[in-house]
């Protein structure tokens, strides 16, 4: 049995995230290409966790299911004790527009759009918040992310690749979700730019938020407490980092 899941199973405690025999194939017959073959592992509340893998290794397809923006082919995905494949889809856009929030390699911005409108975009679906809620919302959130209020009104496309990221994990937190998926974060960034949006994960997950991190770049992976590693699908070791403490059980 995987040692970091007996440090968990032995508590009682369970899983946020829990996959069983995870399974994508892509294609038909004789072209089908299977892109994940029998992931398993368990994420828990509060823990900050690093998917590993070269370029093709199946990490973003594996983040796309876990996002609730892809299903499996086979095989159980389990998000906070509920079965995905058993929700409706108006069930599965309540749980991506609030239980989790998205970090893309590409920023994913409207580039005329202030960096004001740009994080506010989730909260179009949050009918019960005021005008002056939502501002104030926005303004913390900015703010947690790093970024100066002063920029609220820049255009994103007048943004550096570093303020862009930080104004996505803004629009991330927006929602106060409890899980981070990241996907390549720090890809478009330089290595001094990168540093700072890995603190923003680094402050996130102190302050109780589950971080899932998806990278090729083993030193960015190694800022998690966890780090599992994929390759041609498969996962090939699931480890916490002994340079980073644990997840606390208390």
């Amino acid at each position: 049995m995987n040692t970091v899941n007996e440090t968990f199973r032995h508590q009682a405690i369970r899983p946020v995230i829990s996959c069983h025999n995870i399974i994508k194939n892509y294609g038909t017959g004789v072209n089908e290409v299977r892109v994940l073959d029998s992931i398993s592992f368990d994420i828990y509340s509060g823990e900050f966790v690093s998917i590993v893998g070269p370029s093709g290794s199946g990490k973003t397809t594996l983040m796309n299911i876990l996002g609730a923006l892809d299903s499996p082919s086979s095989g159980t995905y389990t998000l906070d004790g509920e079965v995905v494949s058993s929700l409706k889809d108006d069930d599965l856009a309540i749980i991506r527009n609030t239980k989790i929030g998205f970090v893309f390699q590409s920023f994913n911005l409207l580039p005329r759009a202030t960096v004001e409108r740009n994080v506010q975009l989730p909260l179009i679906y949050s009918s019960s918040l005021t005008t002056k809620e939502r501002k104030g919302r926005v303004d913390a959130v900015v703010q947690a992310a790093g970024l100066s209020l002063e920029y609220l009104f820049n255009k994103s496309n007048q943004l550096s690749g570093g303020q862009m990221q930080r104004v996505a994990i803004a629009r991330a937190l927006v929602n106060d979700p409890s899980i981070i998926l990241a996907d390549e974060p720090t890809g478009n960034l330089d290595q001094s730019t990168g540093k700072i949006v890995i603190n923003s994960f680094l402050k996130l997950n102190k302050e109780g938020r589950t971080v899932v991190l998806i990278t090729h770049d083993l030193n960015v992976a190694n800022n998690a407490s966890r780090i599992i590693q994929i390759q041609d699908g498969k996962i090939i070791s699931d480890e916490f980092n002994k340079k980073k403490p644990k997840r606390s059980l208390n």
